[in-house]
């Protein structure tokens, strides 16, 4: 998926994405030149990681 896609599934911004994948805080991608993908399973493990049980409690990366 494309990062304007991504964007609007998680409802964030695309410098959003930008500065996730800078900082290696989000969802692995592909890049193939100098286009950004998204795996669909890659996705979904990293919001599967993101799961969290009560209030205050911590995830391993930004949101």
């Amino acid at each position: 998926m494309t990062p304007s896609e991504l964007a609007a599934r998680l409802g964030k911004s695309r410098p959003a994405l930008a500065q996730w994948r800078y900082l290696g805080v989000g969802p692995q991608f592909i890049k193939l030149g100098r286009n950004i993908r998204y795996r669909r399973r890659d996705v979904e493990t990293w919001l599967d990681r993101q799961t969290i049980s009560r209030t205050g409690e911590q995830v391993g990366s930004a949101q």
